[in-house]
C-alpha cells in the first residue's frame, strides 16, 4: 500500500512538472521571437528593407551573413517544431510565428490573429503566437 501511495504521488508530481516545462518552453519561444525582431530591425536599419527569405533556415543564413553582428538565430526548444518568418512583397513588413504548447497562454490574447495575414502565407490561429511589424 505504501508503495502504491508513493507511486501515485510521484506520478502527480511528474505530470505537474510537465506543465511547468511546457510553459517555460513557451516563454522561451516568445523571448526568441522578440530577439529576432530586434535583429530584423538592425537589418532594416542597414538595408532599408526586411529580408525576403520566407523560410527559417534561409533567414538564418541571410541575417548571420549581413554584417550586423549576428552569429546565430535561436531555435525552437523542441526539435520537431520551427519558428516561421514571412516578409511582405514590398519588404517593408514581416511576420514572425511560433507554435506554443499551451493553447491558453496569456500572450495569445495580445498577438495578431486572423484577417489581413493571408498574404504572408503563415497561419496565426491560436495556439500560434505571431508578431507582425
Amino acid at each position: 500500500m505504501v508503495i502504491f501511495i508513493i507511486g501515485l504521488l510521484a506520478s502527480v508530481v511528474l505530470v505537474g512538472l510537465g506543465t511547468f516545462r511546457a510553459r517555460g518552453r513557451d516563454a522561451r519561444r516568445v523571448a526568441d521571437l522578440r530577439s529576432v525582431q530586434n535583429i530584423l530591425e538592425l537589418y532594416y536599419a542597414k538595408n532599408g528593407e526586411y529580408p525576403i527569405s520566407n523560410k527559417w533556415p534561409d533567414l538564418k543564413s541571410v541575417l548571420t551573413g549581413a554584417g550586423i553582428g549576428v552569429n546565430a538565430l535561436p531555435n525552437d526548444p523542441l526539435n520537431d517544431q520551427t519558428y516561421q518568418y514571412a516578409a511582405s512583397s514590398n519588404e517593408q513588413s514581416y511576420l514572425l510565428a511560433a507554435k506554443l504548447e499551451d493553447p491558453d497562454h496569456s500572450v495569445l490574447r495580445d498577438d495578431v490573429d486572423g484577417a489581413g495575414l493571408d498574404n504572408y502565407g503563415v497561419s496565426c490561429d491560436d495556439p500560434v503566437y505571431c508578431i507582425k511589424f
